[in-house]
């Protein structure tokens, strides 16, 4: 059966057979399609896309700051959590609450200061402290007012009043020798 030679021509026509009607299945499939295509704009011309739209009735957290113009701006705004509202030049800090309840705080730049300008204040608060001190023994002792100053230069000059001296005008001292 194997050895036949016309069994294989058989084969080979029988698929070739098999393989045409199934392009030609596949053709008319695809005329029908577009036939369809075809007819379906026509038919109905004027139909538009469903429209779903979705309404939002709670806030999420993204809208979380605001920025506000003053406390009015801040009355008017409905809140469902604890927001914070700025004023324009970051100065000045709402919270308000669910339940209307408003705070304010007033916001001051954090300057960052290094080594060197910690040292340069801590020298100035003890430059100042210690010119408290020497105008608290000023005024204790018989200083100068006229050598009070305020500038933190020093003087070379005597703090205290020079002894004056004065001679007594109502009193001469007469020596009293009796000559024997």
């Amino acid at each position: 059966m194997y050895n036949n030679p016309y069994l294989p021509n058989y084969n080979v026509g029988f698929n070739q057979q098999n393989m045409y009607d199934r392009i030609d299945s596949q053709i008319s499939q695809l005329q029908q399609m577009k036939e369809q295509i075809k007819n379906n704009p026509i038919s109905q011309p004027n139909q538009q896309p469903s429209i779903n739209q979705t309404f939002q009735l709670a806030p999420n957290g993204a809208n979380g700051i605001k920025y506000v113009n003053s406390i009015e701006d801040v009355n008017k705004e409905t809140v469902f959590v604890d927001t914070p509202f700025f004023s324009k030049d970051l100065s000045v800090l709402w919270i308000k609450n669910a339940s209307g309840d408003i705070k304010a705080y007033e916001l001051n730049e954090i300057i960052q200061k290094d080594e060197k300008d910690l040292q340069i204040e801590f020298l100035t608060a003890r430059l100042s402290q210690l010119e408290g001190m020497i105008r608290n023994e000023q005024s204790n002792s018989n200083a100068n007012a006229e050598q009070v100053t305020t500038s933190s230069t020093t003087s070379d000059e005597p703090v205290g009043e020079p002894i004056k001296e004065s001679k007594s005008t109502g009193v001469s001292r007469v020596s009293t020798s009796k000559k024997k």
